[in-house]
């Protein structure tokens, strides 16, 4: 849970940065992946701690 928040966190920071500072798309494009790259990892974590519970 911790690498997932702090690459949300990064991300939105890169973002910000980029887009506030001129000439620094780069550093938007950059924190737009790690923000799709947090969202890609959640859902594979939740799908595989899903299978793993024990049928009750």
């Amino acid at each position: 849970m911790i690498l997932s928040l702090t690459l949300l966190i990064a991300g939105i920071a890169l973002v910000a940065v980029g887009a506030a500072v001129d000439g620094m798309l780069y550093l938007a494009s950059v924190g737009v992946l790690i923000l799709i790259a947090d969202l890609l990892y959640l859902v594979a974590r939740s799908i595989w701690r899903h299978r793993r519970r024990p049928a009750r």
